[in-house]
């Protein structure tokens, strides 16, 4: 025998003590000290995840949440003021944000085992019925929310750039409505210092820059996106050297919002910078880079009235609805120069308009249909899926690539039928097989679901700025800043 094997127990001990080094030390050497959670999947009617299911973005490995909560993937590290193991007296901010988002993650698996919530206040309204994926877990989620989420908005940079936004009746409305809501002093969200932030909003205003900065364009090469791009780096590159968070996470717990359709293009030429970085848009677009399970798809609302508030919501009887589907607008994009081609001004059935007869109403025309026809322009998203939920008429989502807003909890196919570009032909004969009673289901789900679709200022429980902060919520909750 050799002399490498006379001891082969003694070198199988230091393999193994070797393995478990590994084993040990191994989440202390992930490049930005994050755990991800996929949590984002609890919300739907299946309480049991396959972690391999999910690629999330953050760079650490996948965890399990049932190992995470049980501590037995990933033991608890002490803090110096726990030398003896018992609990510390002196936490930092960061273990308490922590702390929280644990008691939240297990308050909410209660409720999706339990089938019911928990809640230190009267609950006004309790979310149920076919239209949410799961509305034990949404419920108590939006609990945990109101009574733990903060965001630190940050405070530099001038108007109008910066902690502004458009509200004058234009598709882009969105945009500024949340970011007024974020920098609204009395919004319960508000965290009073950087340190109790769960998230960081960046308040500039995608639409405002190219209001300001780009008009008048002079020349078509002055169209570029570079100069957004630009300033939005410089933004980044100023909160992350006057503060730590954005480096504590790789901007993992920071997010913008954007409804202008050069949202997207900030990121372009930049993707390691804002890898984790969150971005809440319209143009939700998944072959353009969105990435549903890290950025939030935002919903386009353009108020016909001008005003927000639940004013804009109709609620005319199914019987009053004769035309079967409805669409009015201009040829802008692929698909609705196809749905123009097929069915402009060539049925009394399915009404298409290039520009709607001075004669009649657009909001009319909607509130008297059963279906409304909402297809992709330039860009994936659209205000006519709002448009159709407020007057109380079943979208009809004719897209590519679109990634439905608040659809972490709202189950879509239960309100709001999809059909494909290449069926566009077909659409009165798909439309005409749906039976009766479950053409009335799906319109009452439409009215049930108009309140989270409803834009009020102030928000309000439920309204559309809560349901966006829901999902940002969530993304913070599926992942974990080790301490």
């Amino acid at each position: 025998m050799t002399r490498s094997f006379r001891y082969p127990a003694l070198y199988l001990l230091i393999i193994l003590a070797f393995v478990l080094l590994l084993l040990i030390f191994a989440p202390l050497l992930t490049k930005n000290n994050l755990i991800s959670i996929p949590f984002l999947s609890f919300l739907t009617s299946t309480p049991f995840i396959n972690p391999d299911h999910f690629n999330y973005t953050i760079t650490p490995p996948q965890v399990c949440l049932d190992e995470f909560l049980t501590g037995s993937r990933h033991p608890i590290r002490r803090s110096r003021h726990d030398v003896n193991g018992t609990k510390a007296k002196n936490k930092t901010s960061l273990e308490r944000l922590e702390e929280g988002l644990a008691k939240a993650r297990a308050s909410i698996l209660d409720a999706i085992r339990f089938k019911n919530y928990t809640s230190e206040r009267e609950e006004t309204f309790i979310p149920r019925g076919s239209i949410y994926k799961n509305p034990y877990a949404f419920h108590q989620s939006h609990i945990e929310m109101i009574k733990r989420f903060k965001i630190w908005s940050y405070k530099e940079g001038e108007r109008p750039l910066v902690h502004l936004g458009p509200m004058y009746k234009r598709k882009y409305d969105m945009e500024g409505y949340f970011i007024d809501e974020i920098e609204r002093e009395e919004i319960p969200f508000r965290a009073k210092h950087p340190d109790e932030a769960h998230m960081f909003f960046l308040p500039f205003s995608v639409a405002f820059i190219v209001d300001y900065v780009y008009e008048p364009i002079i020349t078509r090469e002055e169209y570029h996106p570079n100069r957004l791009q630009q300033i939005v780096m410089d933004y980044v590159t100023v909160v992350a050297h006057k503060y730590p968070y954005w480096n504590r996470t790789n901007g993992a717990d920071h997010f913008m919002v954007s409804c202008h359709d050069w949202g997207r293009k900030i990121s372009v030429g930049h993707s390691e910078l804002y890898k984790n970085f969150v971005r809440v848009l319209c143009n939700a677009n998944t072959s353009e880079g969105f990435e549903p399970r890290r950025d939030v798809s935002l919903p386009q609302v353009f108020l016909q009235s001008g005003e927000p508030g639940p004013s804009n919501l109709a609620h005319q009887s199914p019987r009053s609805r004769r035309t079967l589907a409805f669409y009015a607008g201009g040829a802008h994009g692929l698909i609705r120069a196809i749905l123009l081609h097929h069915w402009k001004g060539k049925d009394n059935k399915v009404q298409v308009y290039e520009t709607v007869p001075e004669s009649m109403n657009y909001t009319a025309l909607m509130e008297h249909s059963k279906f409304c026809l909402c297809p992709s322009g330039t860009e994936v998203a659209t205000p006519r899926v709002v448009e159709a939920i407020y007057a109380g008429c079943v979208p009809v989502i004719i897209s590519d690539n679109y990634t439905l807003p608040l659809s972490d909890v709202l189950n879509w196919s239960q309100f709001s039928v999809n059909i494909a570009v290449a069926k566009i032909p077909e659409i009165k004969t798909i439309l005409q097989a749906i039976p009766n009673e479950e053409y009335l289901k799906m319109q009452r789900r439409v009215l049930k679901v108009q309140r989270h679709f409803v834009l009020n200022k102030p928000a309000k429980p439920f309204d559309v700025i809560h349901m966006v902060l829901h999902s940002v919520w969530l993304r913070r909750l599926n992942f974990k800043i080790e301490t």
